[in-house]
């Protein structure tokens, strides 16, 4: 379900980099649906490298995937002519300092499909200070885990807010059923943090402590706001 999310976020016509691509799944679902038009999939370890090539082998796409084992957006050259790029299953710092250390390899041009497991925070981050305006946040629940999307383009200059980056910005407009439930899942285990904090004998910075309980006062009126609507 967490791929066809983001399957369904990728444009027709695409040429797609799936960086991090592990068995090569979704350039492969998308190229035989005919979404999209060409694709790489990009892999920094040996074994889901060789698994993608297998897959797309398996296939029959080798003369529109190419699979190559490469650090981040490395794997991508100024002939691919990338339209889109999707970085799924992987931490938003993780994300982030892909897109950080990658940031030659992109032309400003890419749609950037997300889906990050937890650390969305610092990966909005990033795409304001890099000018990059969220299009589309999604968030799904599957085997017992929130997962989110976000779509991302170059735009003029944007200014989130601290709620915003924490939140969603769109999030925090639409306040979907799934991602109340997610909040309210992240409330009980903020309150248990900081009652774990309280009964804790090791000194905690104060700086993290009034972070927690900022979050939680964020997270408790969010909450108390979409029970309202």
């Amino acid at each position: 379900m967490r791929l066809e999310r983001v399957a369904a976020q990728v444009p027709v016509g695409a040429r797609l980099a799936d960086i991090g691509s592990d068995h090569g799944y979704l350039p492969v679902a998308l190229l035989r649906r005919g979404v999209i038009s060409a694709a790489l999939a990009g892999e920094v370890a040996v074994t889901p490298y060789h698994a993608a090539q297998r897959t797309v082998r398996d296939n029959g796409l080798e003369q529109q995937i190419s699979v190559r084992l490469a650090d981040g957006l490395v794997a991508i050259e100024p002939q691919d002519g990338i339209t889109a790029i999707s970085l799924c299953g992987m931490g938003g710092e993780t994300i982030r300092d892909i897109l950080e250390r990658g940031k030659a390899r992109l032309s400003g041009q890419e749609l950037l499909i997300l889906q990050p497991n937890g650390g969305e925070q610092p990966l909005r981050q990033w795409l304001m200070d890099n000018g990059y305006r969220i299009l589309v946040e999604d968030v799904l629940r599957e085997n017992r885990f929130d997962y989110e999307i976000i779509v991302a383009a170059r735009a003029e200059p944007v200014q989130y807010t601290a709620q915003q980056l924490f939140f969603g910005p769109l999030h925090l407009q639409v306040r979907s059923p799934a991602f109340l439930g997610k909040w309210q899942r992240r409330l009980r285990q903020h309150q248990r943090t900081l009652a774990g904090l309280a009964r804790a004998r090791q000194t905690i910075p104060e700086h993290k402590v009034q972070e927690l309980t900022q979050q939680a006062r964020w997270i408790s009126a969010l909450l108390e706001q979409g029970q309202a609507l």
